[in-house]
């Protein structure tokens, strides 16, 4: 079950097998990796005091910020996997969570670093995590910096189903629809996996289009910029037509954002489309079959109804929403609170069917 924001006890309005898209577990640490890295990387963590690979952008300093219990000083997210069996999985019935660990490892230079990085983290998710209850699924890290690296990842866990997607941040390497991450979006849409695409940054660029921000308030404004990008560079390279069937997740973009980038897309590409000859769909419909965004933060000015069925049609459709609790990052209400003004009528497609349409590697009972 999930509750209203205005409720203090929990009231059914999902009901049992509710999806959670995106779940975050606390960062691992050098011993963590430990035990999942092979003898010259585990004399080489030591040696380059490699332990918590903090995302400046995404800091485990937001750890005040998460629900009481759930993560405590320099840990950012869930502590394991039986406190959020205890405190998540089990309260509000949940079919399955996806888990995603948004940390330093994307904004390595290094590609041997990134790589096993990667691969070690990869384990550790399946061992410490994903071995320990049956309900959760994982976003798999891949090294950008180390293209041959990430579809040789992909390639080893296409038969393990628990991994779901494929995590990129944001405002991360570079424009994720250029030709050099091909291979990637090849490889995972051979083999079954969506693409997530997290909020957070790793200061290649400036996160805006004019430069660095004075102020936390002005970068957090304007972060779904990042997001707007990044939609565009997909379709606008071709990725979203060659690779039709790999679904996009916007996580933590919120949603406005969405239906005015389309509008403008739209009507640019009606007068521009010569560069493009690939696109031969109406972006509207490609980002309408293709994306998705998850409905926390669901940044709906007002919880008017009428005013937010309108927004949803502006968006294409309530198919284009996956519910999400950001958990343990603390919103309003109680841990997995169904977003406020959004019709209750909606919460079985949002919180089940969608997701199941999404991610075609999901397999839950």
């Amino acid at each position: 079950m999930l509750t209203r924001p205005d409720q203090t006890e929990a009231a059914p309005i999902v009901g049992i097998g509710a999806i959670d898209c995106d779940v975050h577990t606390r960062l691992p640490r050098q011993g963590d990796l430990m035990p999942f890295l092979d003898k010259y990387w585990q004399d080489m963590f030591p040696y380059r005091d490699i332990d918590l690979m903090e995302l400046m952008s995404y800091p485990v300093s937001t750890a005040p910020f998460t629900r009481g219990g759930a993560a405590g000083p320099g840990k950012g997210g869930v502590e394991d996997a039986a406190t959020l069996k205890r405190d998540l999985l089990d309260p509000l019935g949940l079919g399955a969570a996806v888990l995603n660990v948004v940390n330093g490892i994307q904004a390595i230079f290094d590609p041997y670093l990134q790589t096993v990085l990667c691969q070690a983290t990869n384990r550790w998710l399946a061992s410490e995590w994903l071995d320990r209850d049956d309900r959760l699924r994982a976003s798999l890290l891949v090294p950008f910096r180390n293209v041959e690296a990430a579809v040789k990842e992909i390639e080893a866990y296409a038969g393990d189903k628990r991994f779901v997607q494929i995590l990129a941040l944001a405002q991360g390497e570079g424009l994720l629809g250029q030709r050099q991450f091909w291979p990637i979006w090849e490889a995972a849409a051979k083999h079954g996996f969506a693409l997530q695409i997290h909020a957070g940054s790793a200061y290649r660029q400036a996160p805006t289009q004019n430069g660095f921000p004075s102020y936390l308030a002005e970068e957090i404004a304007l972060w779904p910029q990042g997001f707007a990008t990044q939609v565009a560079s997909l379709l606008a390279e071709g990725v979203m037509t060659e690779f039709a069937d790999m679904k996009i997740v916007a996580a933590e973009s919120g949603v406005s954002w969405l239906f005015g980038m389309t509008w403008r897309v739209a009507k640019d590409w009606r007068g521009a489309r010569v560069e493009v000859p690939w696109v031969k769909e109406s972006p509207e419909e490609i980002i309408t079959r293709q994306l998705r965004l998850t409905t926390q933060p669901f940044d709906v000015p007002g919880h008017d109804p009428e005013d937010i069925e309108a927004v949803i049609d502006c968006l294409g459709s309530a198919d284009n929403l996956l519910w999400a609790s950001d958990y343990p990052h603390a919103y309003p209400g109680a841990p997995g609170a169904w977003p406020a003004g959004l019709s209750t009528e909606l919460a079985g497609a949002i919180a089940r069917d969608n997701a199941r349409a999404t991610y075609s590697r999901l397999e839950v009972k």
